[in-house]
Protein backbone atom coordinates (compact mmCIF):
# COMPACT_ATOMS: atom_id res chain seq x y z
CA UNK A 1 0.00 0.00 0.00
CA UNK A 2 1.08 3.60 -0.52
CA UNK A 3 -0.02 6.22 1.99
CA UNK A 4 -0.88 9.78 1.09
CA UNK A 5 0.94 12.85 2.41
CA UNK A 6 -1.25 12.99 5.51
CA UNK A 7 -4.07 11.17 7.27
CA UNK A 8 -7.42 11.06 5.50
CA UNK A 9 -5.99 10.03 2.14
CA UNK A 10 -4.63 6.72 0.85
CA UNK A 11 -3.37 6.22 -2.70
CA UNK A 12 -2.54 2.72 -3.83
CA UNK A 13 0.14 1.89 -6.41
CA UNK A 14 -2.25 1.72 -9.37
CA UNK A 15 -3.57 5.20 -8.60
CA UNK A 16 -0.08 6.63 -8.11
CA UNK A 17 0.86 5.37 -11.56
CA UNK A 18 -1.90 7.36 -13.27
CA UNK A 19 -0.50 10.42 -15.09
CA UNK A 20 -2.15 13.82 -14.65
CA UNK A 21 -4.66 14.85 -17.28
CA UNK A 22 -2.88 16.35 -20.28
CA UNK A 23 -3.82 20.01 -20.44
CA UNK A 24 -5.24 19.97 -16.93
CA UNK A 25 -4.99 22.87 -14.48
CA UNK A 26 -2.01 23.83 -12.37
CA UNK A 27 -2.83 22.92 -8.78
CA UNK A 28 -1.22 23.70 -5.46
CA UNK A 29 -0.47 20.96 -2.96
CA UNK A 30 -1.81 22.46 0.25
CA UNK A 31 -1.34 20.44 3.42
CA UNK A 32 -3.20 20.71 6.69
CA UNK A 33 -3.31 18.86 10.01
CA UNK A 34 -6.46 16.76 10.09
CA UNK A 35 -6.65 16.09 13.86
CA UNK A 36 -6.98 18.37 16.89
CA UNK A 37 -6.56 17.54 20.57
CA UNK A 38 -9.31 18.76 22.89
CA UNK A 39 -10.18 18.26 26.58
CA UNK A 40 -13.12 16.08 27.56
CA UNK A 41 -14.54 14.60 30.77
CA UNK A 42 -15.87 11.05 30.74
CA UNK A 43 -18.86 9.53 32.58
CA UNK A 44 -16.70 8.92 35.65
CA UNK A 45 -15.63 12.55 35.83
CA UNK A 46 -12.11 11.77 34.60
CA UNK A 47 -10.47 14.39 32.37
CA UNK A 48 -8.89 13.30 29.11
CA UNK A 49 -7.12 14.88 26.16
CA UNK A 50 -8.68 13.30 23.08
CA UNK A 51 -8.16 13.61 19.36
CA UNK A 52 -10.98 14.75 17.08
CA UNK A 53 -11.14 15.57 13.34
CA UNK A 54 -10.15 19.15 12.60
CA UNK A 55 -12.97 20.66 10.58
CA UNK A 56 -12.13 23.93 8.82
CA UNK A 57 -13.85 26.25 6.33
CA UNK A 58 -12.57 26.53 2.77
CA UNK A 59 -14.12 29.32 0.73
CA UNK A 60 -13.98 28.73 -3.02
CA UNK A 61 -13.52 31.73 -5.33
CA UNK A 62 -13.99 31.32 -9.07
CA UNK A 63 -12.30 34.07 -11.08
CA UNK A 64 -12.33 36.24 -7.97
CA UNK A 65 -16.00 35.71 -7.12
CA UNK A 66 -17.08 33.83 -4.02
CA UNK A 67 -18.95 30.63 -4.86
CA UNK A 68 -19.25 28.41 -1.78
CA UNK A 69 -17.71 27.64 1.59
CA UNK A 70 -16.96 23.96 2.14
CA UNK A 71 -16.35 22.53 5.61
CA UNK A 72 -13.60 19.92 5.33
CA UNK A 73 -10.66 18.12 6.89
CA UNK A 74 -8.59 19.31 3.95
CA UNK A 75 -6.75 16.05 3.20
CA UNK A 76 -6.51 17.10 -0.47
CA UNK A 77 -8.49 20.33 -0.90
CA UNK A 78 -7.62 20.86 -4.58
CA UNK A 79 -9.25 17.57 -5.52
CA UNK A 80 -12.26 18.45 -3.38
CA UNK A 81 -12.71 21.76 -5.20
CA UNK A 82 -12.46 20.21 -8.67
CA UNK A 83 -14.85 17.43 -7.67
CA UNK A 84 -17.32 19.90 -6.24
CA UNK A 85 -17.31 21.93 -9.45
CA UNK A 86 -17.66 18.76 -11.51
CA UNK A 87 -20.46 17.26 -9.41
CA UNK A 88 -22.38 20.53 -9.33
CA UNK A 89 -22.17 20.61 -13.14
CA UNK A 90 -20.23 23.90 -13.07
CA UNK A 91 -17.54 22.31 -15.24
CA UNK A 92 -17.69 19.35 -17.61
CA UNK A 93 -13.93 18.84 -17.87
CA UNK A 94 -11.00 19.75 -15.61
CA UNK A 95 -9.26 21.30 -18.63
CA UNK A 96 -11.72 24.19 -18.39
CA UNK A 97 -9.69 25.30 -15.36
CA UNK A 98 -6.34 27.06 -15.52
CA UNK A 99 -5.40 26.74 -11.85
CA UNK A 100 -6.56 25.88 -8.33
CA UNK A 101 -4.53 27.41 -5.51
CA UNK A 102 -5.42 26.72 -1.87
CA UNK A 103 -4.21 29.05 0.91
CA UNK A 104 -5.01 27.64 4.35
CA UNK A 105 -3.89 30.82 6.13
CA UNK A 106 -6.77 32.59 4.40
CA UNK A 107 -9.03 29.53 4.25
CA UNK A 108 -9.46 30.14 0.54
CA UNK A 109 -9.29 28.21 -2.73
CA UNK A 110 -8.76 30.42 -5.76
CA UNK A 111 -9.97 28.88 -9.02
CA UNK A 112 -9.09 30.46 -12.34
CA UNK A 113 -10.90 29.35 -15.47
CA UNK A 114 -9.34 29.36 -18.90
CA UNK A 115 -10.48 32.28 -21.01
CA UNK A 116 -13.61 31.34 -22.91
CA UNK A 117 -13.96 27.97 -21.18
CA UNK A 118 -17.36 28.81 -19.76
CA UNK A 119 -19.59 31.74 -20.51
CA UNK A 120 -22.01 31.20 -17.61
CA UNK A 121 -21.20 32.81 -14.27
CA UNK A 122 -21.56 30.04 -11.68
CA UNK A 123 -22.43 32.59 -9.02
CA UNK A 124 -25.55 33.54 -10.95
CA UNK A 125 -26.72 30.16 -12.23
CA UNK A 126 -26.11 28.16 -9.03
CA UNK A 127 -26.84 29.00 -5.37
CA UNK A 128 -24.01 30.13 -3.13
CA UNK A 129 -23.26 28.43 0.16
CA UNK A 130 -24.38 25.00 1.10
CA UNK A 131 -22.33 22.70 3.27
CA UNK A 132 -25.56 21.21 4.64
CA UNK A 133 -27.51 18.15 3.62
CA UNK A 134 -29.53 19.67 0.76
CA UNK A 135 -28.50 19.41 -2.87
CA UNK A 136 -26.55 22.51 -3.87
CA UNK A 137 -27.26 22.16 -7.58
CA UNK A 138 -30.84 22.43 -8.82
CA UNK A 139 -32.58 19.08 -8.64
CA UNK A 140 -34.48 19.83 -11.84
CA UNK A 141 -31.17 20.29 -13.67
CA UNK A 142 -30.04 16.83 -12.56
CA UNK A 143 -33.28 15.23 -13.74
CA UNK A 144 -33.03 16.89 -17.16
CA UNK A 145 -29.56 15.41 -17.69
CA UNK A 146 -30.28 11.94 -16.30
CA UNK A 147 -30.67 10.26 -19.69
CA UNK A 148 -27.09 11.25 -20.53
CA UNK A 149 -25.95 9.49 -17.34
CA UNK A 150 -27.71 6.20 -18.14
CA UNK A 151 -25.16 3.48 -17.34
CA UNK A 152 -26.95 0.60 -19.07
CA UNK A 153 -24.87 1.19 -22.19
CA UNK A 154 -21.54 1.27 -20.34
CA UNK A 155 -19.26 -1.80 -20.15
CA UNK A 156 -20.71 -4.26 -17.65
CA UNK A 157 -18.56 -4.66 -14.56
CA UNK A 158 -19.23 -8.01 -12.87
CA UNK A 159 -18.79 -8.66 -9.17
CA UNK A 160 -19.17 -11.80 -7.05
CA UNK A 161 -19.99 -12.22 -3.38
CA UNK A 162 -16.36 -13.12 -2.65
CA UNK A 163 -15.23 -9.98 -4.50
CA UNK A 164 -17.53 -7.85 -2.36
CA UNK A 165 -16.36 -9.36 0.91
CA UNK A 166 -12.71 -9.05 -0.18
CA UNK A 167 -13.15 -5.32 -0.84
CA UNK A 168 -14.70 -4.77 2.58
CA UNK A 169 -11.87 -6.76 4.16
CA UNK A 170 -9.26 -4.66 2.35
CA UNK A 171 -10.56 -1.46 3.93
CA UNK A 172 -10.53 -2.93 7.44
CA UNK A 173 -6.73 -3.25 7.21
CA UNK A 174 -6.06 0.49 7.08
CA UNK A 175 -5.24 2.72 10.02
CA UNK A 176 -8.00 5.16 9.22
CA UNK A 177 -9.12 8.32 11.00
CA UNK A 178 -12.47 6.64 11.65
CA UNK A 179 -10.82 3.70 13.40
CA UNK A 180 -8.82 6.05 15.60
CA UNK A 181 -11.27 8.83 16.44
CA UNK A 182 -14.49 8.29 14.48
CA UNK A 183 -16.62 11.26 13.38
CA UNK A 184 -15.73 11.06 9.67
CA UNK A 185 -17.07 9.48 6.49
CA UNK A 186 -15.01 7.65 3.90
CA UNK A 187 -15.18 6.74 0.23
CA UNK A 188 -13.05 4.17 -1.56
CA UNK A 189 -12.59 3.83 -5.30
CA UNK A 190 -12.00 0.33 -6.67
CA UNK A 191 -11.03 -0.60 -10.22
CA UNK A 192 -12.62 -4.02 -10.53
CA UNK A 193 -11.64 -5.46 -7.15
CA UNK A 194 -8.36 -3.51 -6.84
CA UNK A 195 -8.33 -0.64 -4.36
CA UNK A 196 -7.06 2.62 -5.88
CA UNK A 197 -8.02 5.45 -3.56
CA UNK A 198 -9.47 6.09 -0.08
CA UNK A 199 -10.59 9.51 1.14
CA UNK A 200 -11.97 10.46 4.56
CA UNK A 201 -13.69 13.75 5.37
CA UNK A 202 -16.26 15.24 7.70
CA UNK A 203 -19.06 14.44 5.25
CA UNK A 204 -19.70 11.71 2.71
CA UNK A 205 -20.36 14.49 0.20
CA UNK A 206 -16.83 15.88 0.54
CA UNK A 207 -15.32 12.41 0.31
CA UNK A 208 -17.24 11.68 -2.91
CA UNK A 209 -16.32 15.05 -4.39
CA UNK A 210 -12.63 14.48 -3.58
CA UNK A 211 -12.67 11.10 -5.36
CA UNK A 212 -14.42 12.72 -8.33
CA UNK A 213 -11.84 15.51 -8.38
CA UNK A 214 -8.97 13.02 -8.49
CA UNK A 215 -10.69 11.19 -11.36
CA UNK A 216 -11.23 14.44 -13.27
CA UNK A 217 -7.64 15.61 -12.79
CA UNK A 218 -6.30 12.28 -14.09
CA UNK A 219 -8.79 11.71 -16.89
CA UNK A 220 -10.07 8.53 -15.24
CA UNK A 221 -13.34 7.01 -16.47
CA UNK A 222 -15.76 5.21 -14.17
CA UNK A 223 -17.13 2.33 -16.28
CA UNK A 224 -14.93 -0.31 -14.60
CA UNK A 225 -15.00 1.31 -11.15
CA UNK A 226 -16.89 0.70 -7.90
CA UNK A 227 -17.43 3.28 -5.17
CA UNK A 228 -17.67 2.13 -1.55
CA UNK A 229 -19.06 4.65 0.92
CA UNK A 230 -19.52 4.56 4.68
CA UNK A 231 -22.54 6.86 4.41
CA UNK A 232 -26.16 6.28 3.50
CA UNK A 233 -27.05 6.26 -0.19
CA UNK A 234 -29.39 9.12 -1.05
CA UNK A 235 -30.55 10.49 -4.39
CA UNK A 236 -27.65 12.94 -4.27
CA UNK A 237 -25.16 10.09 -3.76
CA UNK A 238 -26.53 8.20 -6.76
CA UNK A 239 -26.50 11.29 -8.96
CA UNK A 240 -22.89 12.16 -8.14
CA UNK A 241 -21.64 8.61 -8.67
CA UNK A 242 -23.56 8.26 -11.94
CA UNK A 243 -22.25 11.60 -13.22
CA UNK A 244 -18.74 10.14 -12.96
CA UNK A 245 -19.76 7.02 -14.89
CA UNK A 246 -19.42 4.59 -11.95
CA UNK A 247 -22.02 1.80 -12.22
CA UNK A 248 -21.72 0.15 -8.77
CA UNK A 249 -22.19 1.65 -5.28
CA UNK A 250 -21.57 -0.25 -2.05
CA UNK A 251 -22.63 1.31 1.25
CA UNK A 252 -22.12 0.20 4.81
CA UNK A 253 -25.37 1.99 5.65
CA UNK A 254 -28.81 1.95 4.12
CA UNK A 255 -30.51 3.57 1.15
CA UNK A 256 -33.40 5.97 0.66
CA UNK A 257 -36.30 5.08 -1.60
CA UNK A 258 -35.43 7.90 -4.02
CA UNK A 259 -31.81 6.83 -4.08
CA UNK A 260 -32.83 3.31 -5.00
CA UNK A 261 -35.36 4.47 -7.61
CA UNK A 262 -32.77 6.67 -9.31
CA UNK A 263 -30.24 3.85 -9.31
CA UNK A 264 -32.81 1.62 -11.05
CA UNK A 265 -33.57 4.34 -13.59
CA UNK A 266 -29.86 4.85 -14.29
CA UNK A 267 -29.06 1.16 -14.67
CA UNK A 268 -26.81 0.97 -11.61
CA UNK A 269 -26.06 -1.75 -9.07
CA UNK A 270 -26.61 -0.76 -5.47
CA UNK A 271 -25.57 -2.61 -2.28
CA UNK A 272 -26.32 -1.53 1.27
CA UNK A 273 -25.80 -2.79 4.82
CA UNK A 274 -22.56 -4.32 3.57
CA UNK A 275 -20.52 -5.47 6.57
CA UNK A 276 -19.64 -8.61 8.52
CA UNK A 277 -20.29 -10.88 5.52
CA UNK A 278 -23.79 -9.54 5.09
CA UNK A 279 -25.32 -7.23 2.49
CA UNK A 280 -28.49 -6.27 0.67
CA UNK A 281 -28.54 -5.86 -3.12
CA UNK A 282 -31.23 -3.28 -3.80
CA UNK A 283 -30.99 -3.26 -7.59
CA UNK A 284 -28.77 -4.26 -10.51
CA UNK A 285 -28.34 -7.89 -9.44
CA UNK A 286 -27.53 -8.79 -13.07
CA UNK A 287 -23.99 -7.48 -12.37
CA UNK A 288 -23.73 -9.63 -9.27
CA UNK A 289 -22.98 -13.35 -9.00
CA UNK A 290 -23.44 -15.17 -5.69
CA UNK A 291 -20.85 -17.79 -6.65
CA UNK A 292 -17.16 -17.23 -6.02
CA UNK A 293 -14.66 -16.16 -8.62
CA UNK A 294 -16.52 -13.26 -10.16
CA UNK A 295 -14.68 -11.33 -12.85
CA UNK A 296 -14.17 -7.63 -13.13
Amino acid sequence: MALGDNAGLILETAALQQPPLLGGPHISCAWAEVLDEIPAVDHNGVAHAIQVPRERPLTVYVDGRELVTLLTLGARPEWLVVGYLRNQRLIADARELASIVVDWELGAAHVTRREGARATDPGESHPLGGAGCNLNAGFASWIVHMDAMDLRQSPRMQISRDDLFAMLGTLRKFDSIFQRVGTVHGCALFCGTELWLVVEDVSRRNAMDTVAGWMALHGIGGADKLLLTTGRVTAETVMKVALNGIPVIVSRKGVTSMGRDLAVRLGMTLFGRAADHKYLCYCGADRFGIETGGTS
